[in-house]
């Protein structure tokens, strides 16, 4: 099965300035992207000409002028989870801590006082749905406070005791590993998949980590918007068999729920997108068998590059974009992603 090319125009945003890519979220010819890094999104438009894979026009979407950030303008948000369902788009951050990074050439004496060095990067700590407006060229955020007729303003989940934070300090399996970092298998939410309101809603989370004796973690949350804030209504788990992998990025398909399935921590492979029948038109059961896991395909990685980290459903298939991406996915300003078949 060989994907197709996607070819991503970024402009001042190419790869090669340092842009690496965690999420991705399609509306008909408008494209969101969740850069690995600071506090903006990119918008992104499909190139004219019927079923193009080439997105063009790229635009930064500061988050701090369409919903209230903990921290200052500069501090991370990590976003690493993309939807867009009944007019909004929904941002995830990874809610993860940060352990000092080692980098080559470090003197041996220093690294154990660098790994010691940890963040909590409360920053991060990000859940909010931002209405879109449509325009002439598309849909777009609009700015904290206005309202969109039928869907209202900007809001997101409180970052503390109120929100999932605070609903999960005292969890007998993710409690423990609140303030672990997410490359050492601590608490990192890596995706995000929100049920349209006909199917009841529901917003669920997909963690990278942790990963329980090899069972990933799906966490399943009711909202309601009271104003610029998100109310936590209820919180349910759910443990998938991924053999051992984390999640990635989810998207929905129809009725379905697809994982992108890849390695917790710092590991390098393997990945594969894999589909629960019914995840997104239902609430998900306590625990999902691997049996019950279809695999729809595998998906490459390199080393120490190519880390497939988002995913999302085109007409053309499913899209696979990557965090590191490998030299040749990059080609001046542009990102070249994947499109693989949709098997269903």
């Amino acid at each position: 099965m060989t994907p197709l090319p996607a070819r991503l125009h970024l402009g001042a945003y190419a790869p090669t300035a340092g842009v690496d890519l965690s999420g991705v979220a399609v509306t008909g010819d408008t494209m969101f992207l969740a850069p690995d890094e600071g506090s903006a999104l990119l918008r992104l438009r499909r190139e004219p000409g019927g079923g193009s894979l080439d997105w063009e026009a790229p635009e930064e979407v500061p988050l701090g002028d369409a919903v209230a950030l903990k921290g200052g303008p500069d501090d991370e948000v990590d976003a690493e989870g993309l939807d867009i369902v009944d007019g909004c788009l929904w941002v995830a951050g990874s809610h993860s801590a940060k352990r000092k990074r080692v980098k080559h050439g470090t003197p041996p004496d220093e690294i154990g006082q660098r790994l010691a060095e940890v963040d909590p990067q409360k920053s991060r700590r990000v859940i909010a749905r931002l209405p879109l407006r449509d325009g002439p060229d598309g849909p777009r955020t609009v700015r904290a406070g206005k309202k969109v007729d039928g869907v209202g303003e900007a809001a997101r989940l409180p970052s503390g005791k109120r929100g999932l934070w605070g609903a999960l300090a005292d969890d007998e399996h993710l409690g423990p590993f609140h303030g672990i970092p997410g490359k050492d298998n601590g608490f990192d939410v890596e995706g995000i998949a929100v049920r349209e309101a006909h199917a009841g809603g529901g917003v669920v989370l997909g963690l990278r980590g942790p990963v329980l004796r090899g069972w990933a973690v799906l966490l399943e949350l009711a909202v309601h918007a009271d104003g610029p804030e998100l109310v936590l209504d209820r919180l349910r788990k759910t443990f998938v068999d991924l053999e051992g992998l984390g999640v990635r990025d989810l998207a929905r398909d129809g009725e379905d729920l697809l994982v992108l399935a890849g390695p917790t921590m710092v590991l390098d492979g393997p990945a594969r997108i894999v589909r629960l029948r019914g995840g997104a038109a239902a609430p998900l059961p306590p625990a999902i068998t691997a049996d019950e896991v279809e695999v729809v395909t595998e998906v490459a990685v390199g080393r120490g590059c190519d880390r497939p980290e988002g995913l999302a459903v085109l007409p053309e298939g499913l899209l696979v974009l990557h965090d590191t991406p490998a030299p040749h996915r990059l080609d001046g300003e542009r990102l070249v992603g994947d499109v693989w078949p949709a098997a269903r």
